[in-house]
Formats: structure tokens, sequence, C-alpha cells
């Protein structure tokens, strides 16, 4: 494609490290939608010839067909996914092929293609997420009123509900649908028609060509149309808080099925064995979730790095880009498929989860708030008299609710009975009733209101 400048092939490396079609033909689809485009933009400016317009999106659409059928053949010696598109179809429409390229470069090329793509990539996390955010939803409102201990520094704290805690992860979920919708329609703009770094003198529109493309608006400057590579970031930082979110529900998976927990069971399809222990059933698809983490990092990391020095415009350090983004998305999309089978998949056990959050005297807060309320003492009094009942009974291996009235009565004769009331896991969870509360009548009201937000 630069024969005319050099005299000389390429050192054998140079063939080796060069390339980027083993990745960039992922490509193919976005290349073509950019290419048609391009052809009918530069037709209606009569930039090129109807008769040549039409040939060139006849060859395109043999090219796409050839593709989808795994018939096309991708050769290295072509380099990348543009120069291969770009020779079949000069071999299927022979000179008219050639104008094509015409007002357009492979900086600005593989710019739109790249953004067209992580875009979608974009759209595809969304839908990931959302199907999560359902299958959490189900187990929410199958245990509004199932209690489990909450804990603080991994020591029981308050009694909650399980759906109360599921609910937690749909609204992390949320978040990140958010923040990928944000990065989807800030990159939501064109580079198509920049050419190499500096535009172009012919009479080209590149608010046709961005609006057969679906984009908003043509990028303003085209220094930063064919360098930016923000948006591919952007998608990757999103990508890893995503990512951290399932590796900590991932994480408590790993937990809640081992034996000391005992909360959930996962079915067989979502648990492997041991080759030397036939009792073992290990909740690897969710350790695999957790691993996977580091590797989305990693992505961002490489990619920041890479761009972190480069000046503009383009430089083929960028190539380096896709491969990256690429491995991201498949990996958080499996996570994320893994994460909703495993959530879907899971059966809680209500017993085991009540048994453990008996201990620990999950019930003290409920006794400060009752002292308050009732006897009207300052919190802090409060705090003080109900901190000295969980120590009388500890020394005395009792429940909180157990405890004698007389011991209650020691530290503050003004206890009457009624404080029982409270003591309860049962009371403690249903007292919670403040918006966003544990209580199974919030939960099951905050599950309505995502189904209708999700419908």
């Amino acid at each position: 494609m630069w024969g005319g400048r050099f005299e000389a092939g390429p050192a054998s490396v140079m063939e080796e490290i060069t390339p980027s079609i083993d990745f960039d033909k992922r490509l193919a689809a976005q290349d073509i939608a950019g290419s048609r485009a391009h052809a009918a933009m530069l037709a209606d400016q009569g930039i090129i010839g109807k008769a040549d317009c039409a040939a060139i999106l006849a060859g395109l659409d043999a090219v796409e067909k050839e593709i989808a059928a795994g018939d096309f053949v991708f050769r290295r010696a072509l380099e990348d996914i543009h120069l291969n598109i770009e020779s079949r179809l000069a071999e299927i429409a022979g000179p008219a092929a050639g104008r094509l390229h015409t007002a357009r470069s492979r900086n600005d090329q593989v710019a739109t293609d790249f953004r067209l793509w992580v875009r979608e990539a974009c759209g595809r996390a969304d839908g990931g997420l959302a199907a999560l955010q359902h299958a959490l939803l189900a187990q929410a409102e199958a245990h509004a009123a199932t209690i489990m201990p909450g804990f603080t520094h991994m020591q029981p704290a308050q009694p909650i509900t399980f759906g109360h805690h599921c609910l937690a992860y749909v609204e992390m979920l949320a978040r990140d649908r958010g923040r990928f919708a944000d990065a989807a329609r800030r990159m939501n703009e064109s580079p198509l028609g920049a050419a190499a770094l500096a535009g172009t003198s012919f009479p080209i529109d590149r608010e046709a060509t961005a609006k057969a493309l679906g984009f908003s608006h043509p990028m303003r400057n085209s220094l930063d149309a064919v360098s930016a590579r923000d948006f591919a970031l952007e998608y990757l930082a999103a990508a890893v808080i995503a990512a951290t979110n399932l590796s900590r529900l991932a994480g408590e998976l790993v937990q809640w099925t081992s034996p000391a927990f005992g909360f959930v069971r996962l079915s067989d399809a979502f648990t492997t064995g041991s080759s030397i222990m036939p009792q073992k059933r290990n909740p690897d698809a969710a350790e695999l979730v957790r691993g996977k983490t580091g590797r989305v990092l990693g992505d961002f990391v490489a990619l920041a790095t890479v761009v972190k020095g480069l000046a503009l415009a383009y430089g083929s350090d960028l190539q380096e880009d896709k491969e990256r983004v690429f491995d991201a998305a498949d990996t958080l999309e499996l996570c994320l498929a893994a994460m909703q089978g495993m959530v879907g998949d899971l059966t809680a056990d209500p017993e085991a989860m009540r048994r453990a959050a008996e201990p620990g005297y999950p019930t003290a807060t409920d006794l400060a708030d009752w002292i308050v309320r009732v006897l009207k003492k300052p919190f802090r009094a409060a705090h003080h008299i109900a901190g000295g009942a969980v120590r009388r009974a500890e020394e005395l291996g009792l429940r909180l609710d157990q405890l004698p009235l007389a011991e209650l009565k020691a530290l503050d004769p003004a206890i009457t009975e009624d404080v029982f009331a409270v003591l309860t896991l049962d009371a403690s969870v249903h007292s919670r009733t403040s918006f966003g509360g544990t209580a199974p009548s919030r939960v099951r009201e905050q599950v309505a209101w995502w189904r209708e937000r999700l419908a």
C-alpha cells in the first residue's frame, strides 16, 4: 500500500510485530459499516461517481457474506482488517474499489471502527448487568423476610434479611449500568473524515457519515479524533468497577457455600469436585469470577500505560488498544453470564442463616434504641447500659433476649419487661422501617420499585 515510497521490503521481524489482523479482524462488521457510510457520502458529494459507489457497496456486501460464511481468507501480509477488506474488495469490485479510500486514512478508519465496537460493548455490558439484576431481584423477593446476620468488620453486627442483602447488589449494578451509559454517550461522536490528522481538502459531509453510523455528531478536532483513546479507557474503567462489584458478590458466594456458613447451595451446574477428595463441592465459577477481576484491572492499567506518554496524533503504539479492550469485554461478559447463572441457580438455607444471626448479641442496638425511645435516655447513656447488658449476658452464656429482667434492672431500674419485645431477631428486622431499611415491608417495596424500573 506504500510501495511507491520504499525500494526494499521490511525485515522479517516486521512481519511478526506489525500485523494486527489476528485480533482486529473482530472489527470487520464495523469496518464494513464505516466503508458503506463513507462511500455513500463520497457519491452524494460528487467526489466519486454513482457507478463506482454502487460497485463498492455491492463488493462490501459480498465481503460481508464471505466473512459471515467463514469463507474469507484473512492474510497477515496485509497487516490489518482494513487492508484485508480493501484488498478483497479490489478483487471483487475492480478499480472502483481504489476510490473508497478518498478523503480517508487508516487513522480515522480505525478510530471509527473501534468506537463503534466499544459502543456496542457498552450495550452488551448493560444487558448482562440488567440480567443479573433480575436474578438478584428474584432472590430478594423470595427472601424478603429471611433473616441473616449483617456484618461489619466480618463480625456479627445487626440482623438483616437476605432479600435486603441481594438488593444492595442490585443498587451497585445500577451504578455500573450508569457508568457504561455515560461512557457510551461520551464516545458517541464520529472520527470519520478526520483523515490522517489534519482533515481533508475534499468537500466531505461529516454530519452525513456520523448520522449514518448512529453517532450524535462528528468530532470537532481532527487531531483529537484520530488520537483519542479515552473512550476505550473509560469503557475499561467502567468494566473494572463492574468486575470489582462482581468479585465482592463472588467472594460472598464462596464464603456462603462453605460448611462454616452454609447459607446457600449451588447446584452441580456451578460447582466442581476434587480429583482426590470425593466429598468436595467447590464453587469454582465464583472463584473464577473473583480471580478474573485482576485480569480486567490489568487491561485498564496496560492501556493507560500505553496512552499516557503519546504525543498527538497517531502512533503505532495505539495498535495495543484493541487486545486490551477485547480481553476485558470478553472477560466481563463471561463473568456476568456466570454470575447470573449462579444467582439464579442458588438455593438459600433460611435456617442456617437464622442460626448464624443469633450469636454475637445482634439486638444490642435495639436495646439501646428502646432505652432512648421509652426511658428518654441520651443515646450515649443507653449505649453504655446496653453494653453492660451484653457483658452480663456473655458472662451467663445467654442470648440477650434470655437475660433475666432482674439483670437488666440492675443496670437501670426503669427497664420493664416490655423491653423483651424488641430483643428478638424478628422484632429487630421488622423494626427497621426507615427508607432503605431491611424490614421485609421495605424490601418488598424496593423489589416492586426495581421491577417497575427494569421493566
